[in-house]
């Protein structure tokens, strides 16, 4: 039933860019610890960088699991699901690692994401993914649903934030700077978010 591809090409990357919403799983290395399971969304948040990696915007929220996890021990798989249409699921197991504002490919990377406004959702990273392996599956017991937008209630809610007061919101949670499990998530303070070059002209 399921299919291994050896690249993310032709109608896979067409099947993975056209789905409004995705899943990410990671897990610590304790046996006993905290396996986390989130949904993404927001179009043009998700690009594929090349034919084994992809890429997706991190914004601000209440934990930061998926950091916390990749930062110990790299290990992701992101799921799509065909919820309309012919029935796929995708998942693309593979190492990633979140890139912050001061490392020096931030500015390559966001150029990655044309058709989001990153300023107004407290961009805190962006999570790059080299997969290593790629497979689908029939999807046959997935609902059909209907699509009707993206929700603007977290671009209303963070597009009034400065990096300074972002920095405020994420040191009064308790699973931002440290995972549930204890590991280290998103480092505090955040750094600066880098100017925007000016287009040539």
């Amino acid at each position: 039933m399921g299919k291994t591809y050896p690249r993310i090409d032709g109608r896979l990357r067409d099947f993975i860019l056209t789905q409004p919403m995705f899943f990410t799983a990671t897990a610590p290395l304790s046996g006993d610890g905290t396996i986390n399971l989130s949904p993404k969304g927001l179009t043009g948040s998700f690009a594929v960088l090349d034919e084994s990696t992809v890429a997706y915007l991190d914004f601000a929220g209440s934990n930061a699991e998926t950091i916390a996890h990749l930062r110990e021990n790299g290990r992701i798989t992101l799921m799509w699901c065909a919820f309309s249409g012919p029935p796929n699921i995708v998942r693309v197991h593979g190492r990633g690692e979140p890139v912050f504002r001061d490392d020096p490919r931030w500015a390559e990377l966001v150029g990655h994401f044309p058709d989001i406004d990153t300023s107004v959702h407290g961009l805190r990273a962006i999570v790059v993914v080299r997969a290593e392996l790629i497979r689908d599956t029939c999807g046959y017991a997935v609902p059909l649903m209907t699509y009707d937008q993206d929700r603007d209630l977290h671009a209303k809610r963070f597009a009034r934030e400065d990096d300074a007061s972002l920095d405020a919101y994420f040191a009064k949670k308790d699973h931002v700077a440290t995972s549930i499990d204890g590991l280290p998530g998103l480092p505090l303070p955040l750094p600066p978010t880098p100017a925007v070059a000016p287009a040539a002209g």
